[in-house]
């Protein structure tokens, strides 16, 4: 017989490693990427998804209503000021002159 606790324990896990993996793989385009804002958007990535993922693992695993209830207040402030940060940080690199790193088939501005 499958109790309610195995399932509770098997998506938690499930979703431990999903969040996991997300976050790994965050962390290697960050070193692989080749310029800052691919880098950016993979660090954005990883905060936003991996840790979402973590966070709802964690709920599954909390002890009390108290300690969800806290975590769905992180998860919902995580949710809402990654992207906005990210975007942010973009946007100001994009203002004081860091342009895009074209890929290597796009030709640039003035180019024959």
């Amino acid at each position: 017989m499958i109790t309610l606790d195995l399932i509770r324990d098997l998506l938690s896990w499930f979703l431990f490693l999903l969040g996991g993996a997300g976050v790994v793989v965050g962390a290697i385009g960050i070193v692989r990427f080749p310029d800052f804002y691919t880098r950016l958007h993979a660090a954005g990535i990883t905060d936003t998804a991996g840790a979402e993922l973590i966070l709802l693992a964690m709920i599954l695993q909390a002890p009390s209503w108290l300690v969800a209830a806290k975590l769905v207040i992180i998860g919902f402030f995580l949710f809402m000021t990654s992207p906005v940060s990210t975007h942010a940080i973009a946007h100001a690199a994009y203002v004081v002159g860091l342009r895009p790193m074209l890929g290597p088939l796009l030709k640039r501005e003035g180019e024959a």
